[in-house]
């Protein structure tokens, strides 16, 4: 299944409103979202058959079209069941969702005011990367040639498509130097974030992170904040700069697909030991997305 193309695979889409088959679920190629990166998307996961903070995923990818102009043409409560039905109808238990919305064909330049918005949401299956006694070992990542936009020049607070464009060469360029991601500085040369993940350090047990001001403070990360805070470890989101990346004891990154990941190095010139803390928040995580049996 892993190797299978996407447009191949055999299920369904929902796609503006009804179940279709997945191959059927297509666009044409005069697509404005294609042609000008009007489209905002969601990733999201569903563990034991439920899917872990659907009501935030759903709501930012409402302020997202927001962001990029358009309103998404279905209420919240439709979205939601419609991505819960989509999983029944899948039979999917542990898996990975994509939502995703776009402007469509109906007018081709930069202003397209009068365009049909589209929705979709594909569900395929998505296990956990490693077991934790792998991860544990922590991952590589390189360091970007590309750095996260100026709010001021870009809307870094969308979970838009175009977005992800430096990410791609970003990862592509790490991926053929032997690494797993790159980390990406933000254009004052800051510290940002990984090519679809938050990272975070960790020093004598203190967590710091970079403040979510020029790109998208991710539900996992906002997740993994709070797991750490209710074990009263302090977590300090500030400005941290490349020249301060030797002086860490940990370094992990989080997302929909990382979940909670230990580096073990960047660019070959810093090392990291996953820790205590690192340890601690990967049960933790994983404990908090597992579906809540209702109290008897």
């Amino acid at each position: 299944m892993a190797s299978e193309p996407f447009d191949k695979r055999s299920g369904w889409i929902w796609y503006d409103g009804a179940f279709v088959p997945w191959q059927d679920a297509q666009v044409h190629v005069l697509t404005h979202g294609l042609h000008y990166g009007s489209c905002v998307f969601e990733g999201e996961r569903a563990y034991g058959g439920e899917i872990f903070k659907l009501d935030e995923h759903t709501a930012r990818l409402r302020e997202s079209a927001r962001i990029l102009d358009f309103e998404l043409p279905y209420s919240d409560a439709e979205i939601n069941a419609a991505s819960r039905e989509l999983l029944a109808r899948m039979n999917l238990k542990d898996a990975y969702l994509r939502p995703v919305a776009w402007r469509g064909s109906d007018m081709m330049g930069v202003s397209a005011q009068n365009n049909q918005i589209h929705l979709a949401i594909a569900a395929w299956e998505w296990p956990s990367y490693f077991d934790p006694a792998q991860r544990l070992k922590g991952i590589r990542i390189d360091e970007a040639k590309y750095r996260r936009p100026d709010p001021q020049t870009a809307p870094s607070t969308s979970k838009a498509a175009g977005l992800y464009m430096i990410c791609t060469i970003s990862k592509h360029a790490a991926e053929r130097n032997g690494y797993a991601d790159a980390l990406m500085l933000d254009w004052r040369g800051r510290v940002a974030e990984c090519t679809g993940a938050n990272v975070f350090f960790v020093k004598d047990g203190v967590i710091h992170t970079p403040e979510a001001d020029a790109f998208l403070n991710g539900i996992t990360r906002q997740t993994v904040i709070e797991l750490a805070k209710r074990r009263g470890i302090v977590v300090i989101e500030r400005a941290i700069m490349p020249e301060e990346l030797a002086d860490f004891d940990e370094c992990f990154i989080t997302g929909t697909a990382a979940e909670v990941t230990p580096v073990s190095e960047i660019a070959g010139r810093f090392h990291y030991q996953p820790g205590p803390v690192t340890r601690t928040l990967m049960d933790d995580y994983m404990a908090e997305v597992q579906p809540k049996k209702a109290a008897a």
